[in-house]
């Protein structure tokens, strides 16, 4: 009687799965089997459009832009940079840390269209431009930092939106933590760096790794302010990601050609190497066993 109850109460989630998430990975995959463009036919090819990408030097290209793109930002802001923010607004007085927290939100609620525009102008070559108003206090010559660093404006732009889901998650994380604990490490003679490291990092470990794994799986999938801000350029597919890359094939006809049969035969392989990394995490992080319900001696 109790799994009736059970399947009726996950029968809501199953069905948004089946509907937003299956049945469009299958359809996905049946697209990826045809050589479908603008006419929408469905003509079967097989395994054409994967045996293309394997002779594709721009899918080689593409696929070493998104681990540069994906590790980089995720290292030093979806994770470092918002483990760090937490740190320290959780050990300042609680006014001016919630204000900082506030702050940082504000590229994640501004629209995309918006935040991207402010990083295109603060980027320009113009001596008006922030980045070139800043630099010119020291004597610089103004950059056009898009063209000359367009890996370091795409990691920018992402990361501190990305850092923002992470400063949440972690700072709940440590606010959760009894202070008994903090209480315990002071009288025991330990200071800050020493409760970070002994007491707060050991007791964040499942944000720590939930938001890790969540977001290299969001990181891959994202393509958004790169297409508003670079749109895969400049030169040669110098900023162009697997997920960009797909969309262009399948939706803004590169060179006049729509290709939906091999965008999404790109898409199929994000789908994969998304499934395969959650894998790698399940087995790394050891996630079954800290979700295991834990055993009281008595």
């Amino acid at each position: 009687m109790k799994h009736k109850y059970l399947l009726f109460f996950l029968a809501p989630s199953f069905l948004l799965i089946l509907v937003f998430f299956l049945i469009p990975v299958v359809i996905t995959l049946l697209i990826s089997l045809t050589d479908m463009d603008y006419s929408f036919q469905w003509n079967w090819v097989g395994l054409k459009n994967y045996e293309e990408m394997l002779r594709d030097p721009i899918a080689y290209k593409v696929f070493q832009n998104t681990l540069l793109y994906v590790f980089t930002t995720l290292s030093l802001f979806n994770v470092g940079l918002a483990l760090v923010i937490s740190l320290i607004t959780v050990h300042i007085p609680e006014r001016v840390g919630s204000g900082f927290r506030a702050l940082w939100l504000l590229p994640r609620i501004t629209p995309s269209t918006v935040y991207a525009l402010l990083w295109l102008w603060a980027a320009r070559q113009d001596e008006s431009a922030l980045f070139n108003w800043i630099l010119g206090f020291f004597g610089f010559e103004p950059v056009n930092w898009i063209h000359r660093h367009p890996w370091l404006i795409v990691i920018l732009v992402n990361g501190f939106v990305g850092t923002s889901f992470g400063m949440i998650i972690f700072t709940a994380a440590l606010k959760s933590i009894p202070s008994d604990y903090l209480r315990a490490a002071r009288v025991d003679g330990a200071n800050t760096f020493q409760v970070i490291r002994y007491v707060e990092l050991p007791l964040i470990k499942w944000p720590l790794m939930f938001v890790t794994a969540y977001q290299t799986l969001s990181l891959l999938t994202s393509y958004e302010y790169i297409l508003l801000v670079t749109n895969g350029g400049p030169g040669y597919y110098t900023t162009e990601v697997w997920a960009l890359y797909s969309y262009h094939l399948a939706f803004a006809q590169y060179g006049g050609i729509v290709k939906f049969g091999y965008g999404a035969a790109l898409a199929t392989v994000l789908v994969v190497l998304g499934l395969i990394m959650s894998v790698i995490y399940w087995r790394v992080f050891r996630l079954k066993e800290m979700m295991l319900e834990p055993k009281i001696e008595v």
